[in-house]
């Protein structure tokens, strides 16, 4: 079955529309269970993941970690939570966490500020100017946080297979347009696609335990899965790193085979 990912501007009722979308489907609905997943599976505080991704705050003091972590760990329980499809994720960057896989049906759901700035009203009592300038703050910081962690500009409609103005449309109507193109054919599943994201699966399991080994933590590998056949390619300085390279990929779960591609770093690095 289908994977739905609906990304969407605070205050614009993606929530609301994300719920009825399952409930309608029978699908799963997912949002703070893939952090949990990823802090479960990968020893990271689930507050730490809501941090990178959510809190609002000085942006600059977050740049002495690496974000590479969180992304690729985040990807990984996304897919460990996606397994068997039938799944509505509404948390962040969902439509940038399936790279590829031709049966995610990518949704945005927007509004105009001031439609969200009613629903601010609504739930915290703020308005006017203090309401407008407390969801132009939650733009730039939730912009800000996808470019830094994805590359990518969130509201760029190109990025999505659906963007809805919740403002033109009722909720349980917003909810049957994104179910009934769900049900279209090009969002069904196809052997292609089902290898597809297994071996994107496979791919992120080994991304992540590398990433959390504290021996590979900081070496940038290239991953590539196929059927589970694992390349693993990068450059090392230090050529005893790829027999535990190897140890740990083959101890991921979908791993079948490990090849390995590792060059030492070109001469002029080594003697300056």
């Amino acid at each position: 079955m289908s994977i739905i990912t609906i990304s969407h501007a605070s205050y614009s009722g993606g929530n609301e529309i994300a719920e009825k979308v399952a409930s309608s489907l029978n699908y799963r609905s997912a949002d703070r269970e893939v952090l949990i997943e990823a802090s479960r599976r990968y020893g990271i505080p689930e507050a730490k993941y809501e941090e990178i991704l959510e809190t609002q705050g000085h942006w600059w003091e977050r740049w002495m970690e690496s974000l590479r972590l969180y992304r690729i760990t985040i990807q990984a329980a996304m897919c460990e939570v996606a397994q068997g499809g039938s799944v509505v994720y509404y948390g962040r960057a969902g439509q940038e966490l399936f790279p590829g896989i031709k049966h995610v049906l990518r949704v945005l759901i927007v509004a105009p500020i001031e439609s969200r700035m009613q629903e601010v009203k609504a739930r915290k009592g703020m308005e006017g100017e203090n309401a407008r300038h407390f969801l132009k703050e939650l733009d730039r910081v939730r912009g800000r946080r996808m470019r830094a962690l994805f590359n990518v500009d969130w509201l760029d409609p190109v990025g999505y297979d659906l963007v809805l103005n919740s403002s033109s449309i009722s909720t349980d109507g917003a909810a049957r347009v994104i179910a009934e193109l769900s049900r279209r054919e090009e969002f069904q599943p196809t052997a292609e696609s089902e290898r597809a994201f297994q071996d994107l699966t496979t791919t992120s399991r080994v991304q992540a335990a590398l990433i959390i080994s504290p021996k590979t933590r900081n070496i940038i590998l290239n991953v590539r899965s196929d059927s589970g056949k694992v390349t693993v390619s990068g450059i090392l300085a230090d050529p005893d790193l790829e027999k535990e390279i190897v140890r740990i990929t083959k101890g991921v779960a979908g791993v079948t085979e490990v090849i390995t591609d590792i060059e030492p770093p070109p001469i002029e690095y080594m003697h300056p």
